[in-house]
């Protein structure tokens, strides 16, 4: 069965480093199986359908590519619409009239053990703060992601896992955008 996926690269485009064409990541994952394959500005978001044998090997085969041609190893954290979705509705920072500026969402590639998590120091980055909700670590970031210390590398050391974040409105956008693919797509064939 054919579902809808969110690609999220880590490190692309960022700071003039690890540069890559949004159109020549689109071609990968096209070459690696994917349909309808489209992007999300330029830090490397990738919306598309698969089988999930499919988008299961995407990852490897689309970080092989860019390592090939560019250079560099990406790591690439994927998502159902599905899990996407659910993300966005779990956000335990989500209120009224909460300045929504200062919310991003970090994806793991693993699901964290409990005594992994139990490592983690909740004063770290304060007044920051940090919710580790499955999969994903919801931040409310209130000295901004250029001064906090929750970090990637930081999470990703002590879950032992590898991590990408979005900021909040990139997260509504990239759901908008799988949603509206799963629509496009109509009614899913179970063959």
């Amino acid at each position: 069965m054919r579902g809808i996926y969110v690609a999220l690269l880590r490190g692309i485009n960022v700071g003039g480093k690890n540069k890559l064409p949004m159109k020549d990541l689109a071609a990968m994952f096209a070459k690696g199986g994917a349909t309808g394959v489209s992007t999300y500005i330029q830090s490397g978001n990738v919306i598309f359908s698969a089988a999930a044998r499919v988008a299961d090997a995407l990852p490897g085969l689309v970080t092989a590519q860019i390592a090939e041609r560019f250079g560099y190893r990406i790591p690439i954290v994927l998502r159902t619409a599905e899990q996407l979705a659910e993300a966005i509705r779990r956000n335990p920072y989500i209120a009224p009239g909460a300045d929504l500026s200062g919310l991003h969402v970090l994806f793991l590639a693993d699901l964290p053990t409990l005594q992994a998590v139990g490592t983690l120091d909740p004063q770290r980055s304060a007044p920051d703060e940090y919710a580790v909700r499955g999969r994903d670590v919801y931040f409310l970031l209130r000295t901004g992601a250029a001064n906090t210390k929750l970090t990637n590398a930081y999470f990703d050391s002590r879950l032992s896992t590898v991590s990408t974040g979005r900021n909040w409105r990139t997260v509504l956008k990239l759901g908008e955008l799988t949603t509206a693919s799963s629509e496009a797509r109509g009614p899913v064939d179970p063959r």
